[in-house]
């Protein structure tokens, strides 16, 4: 069965009901193993510092967040997209933390909440996106079937939580 989210466009990121949901959303994502820089357990101050760090991107004004919900408003993922404001980089973006509660994986939610980013970017006038994922993740050929190039690989990039070091895979997409 596919799930058929509605994709919205979060502006402000105030402590609420929506607030604890993608608290939840991250929590679940670093329990299933999920590339996101966190190790389980992930703590409730962490979690909470992350969310703070996103509200006040989203103030910044070049960070956009994109929730996935299903009609009773139970969240089935997110994603992020931050705009390079630097003056040689205005036409591109990084996305960030793409998390699809488990749940709900393998029903298209990532893919809707990806093809929303990338039509988002569009908008915005990007025309490259850049991602980076851990080498032999999940996300690694998710990117690949939906298009995404791979540009390389960054050896020893992150240390996982018993001590060893991983490869990180960048990823880059034209739009």
């Amino acid at each position: 069965m596919t799930t058929t989210p509605i994709i919205t466009e979060v502006r402000c990121l105030n402590d609420g009901p929506l607030r604890i949901r993608l608290e939840s959303l991250l929590e679940d994502a670093v329990a299933s193993g999920a590339s996101v820089g966190y190790h389980h357990p992930l703590s409730p101050e962490l979690n909470r510092n992350f969310w703070d760090g996103v509200a006040e991107q989203l103030n910044g004004g070049a960070h956009r967040l994109l929730v996935a919900q299903d009609r009773d408003g139970t969240v089935l993922g997110s994603a992020q997209l931050a705009l390079c404001t630097k003056p040689n980089g205005a036409h591109r973006a990084e996305v960030q933390k793409l998390l699809v509660h488990t749940a709900h994986r393998r029903r298209g939610v990532a893919r809707r909440l990806m093809a929303e980013t990338e039509e988002l970017a569009r908008g915005l006038g990007r025309t490259l996106l850049v991602l980076d994922t851990l080498e032999g993740n999940f996300g690694e050929p998710f990117y690949e079937r939906t298009g995404w190039r791979r540009a390389g690989l960054i050896p020893g990039y992150t240390v996982e939580a018993d001590g060893s070091f991983h490869a990180t895979v960048l990823f880059y997409k034209n739009l």
